[in-house]
This record gives structure tokens, sequence and C-alpha cells, in this order.
């Protein structure tokens, strides 16, 4: 198992760790397999959308902030149940095809930790199950 240690900057942030999960793959000689990508925080998530246009994650963060704001009817005392939904909307969990030694993505495509109740010192836990 390997584990990318992420420290986060903000409330609602995506963080692009594309390049990181394939520098693990790469360095495990893996050439055919799946990698598994879980995150072990209740108040975050992880994803796959558009890499090449920073507005796109920009959009989801907008829309995703107006959907789910900090109500004040919500009961938890710690007051980022936002976050909690954030989270479980998104999902903690992950899984990727390795072909060729390489992660298959699409053309446009990364993989994003998603952060929903930062700054935070945060875990991604990969494993990589060779076939």
């Amino acid at each position: 198992m390997e584990t990318i240690n992420l420290h986060t900057n903000q409330r609602n942030e995506f963080v692009n760790i594309t390049q990181q999960v394939q520098k693990i793959v790469h360095d495990s000689g893996t050439q055919n397999g799946i990698i598994l990508l879980h995150i072990p925080h209740t108040t975050a998530a992880i994803t796959i959308n558009e890499n090449a246009d920073p507005d796109v994650v920009d959009d989801i963060l907008l829309k995703i902030n107006e959907v789910i704001d900090d109500d004040p009817r919500f009961q938890h005392r710690e007051g980022n149940s936002d976050s909690h939904i954030k989270s479980s909307l998104f999902g903690p969990t992950l899984s990727l095809i390795i072909s060729e030694g390489e992660i298959l993505l699409g053309t446009w495509q990364g993989v994003y930790f998603c952060e929903f109740d930062g700054p935070r010192n945060r875990k991604v836990y990969l494993k990589i199950l060779k076939t």
C-alpha cells in the first residue's frame, strides 16, 4: 500500500493528484492491473474530471457550494455538515485500470482529491492489484 500525504489550503478545493498517482504506478513497475484509491476522511472525497481547463473545477465548486451551503438548520455541532454531505455525494473511493504501465484516463481527465473542510492534512491510500 502507498500513501499520498496532502496539505490542503482552504475549505473547498480540488487538488489534482494525477501525476502523483501515475508516479506510484511507474515506481511499482506494474504493467497491467488496477489501482484502488481510498480517502479515509468524512469531509473529503475523490473524483475524476477535466484537467485541461481549470475553470471546470471552479465551476464544479461554485455549483456544489450553491446547492449545498452551510444551512443554519444543520444540527451537527462542528458546523461542517455541508462538508459531510459533499463528501458523501462524491465518494471516498476510486478504481483505475493500469494498462502498459499507465493509468487509463481520457485525454482531458485528471484525478482530484476533493477537500470540503480544509485547510487540513490529508491522506490518500493507494493499493495496486496486478493482473
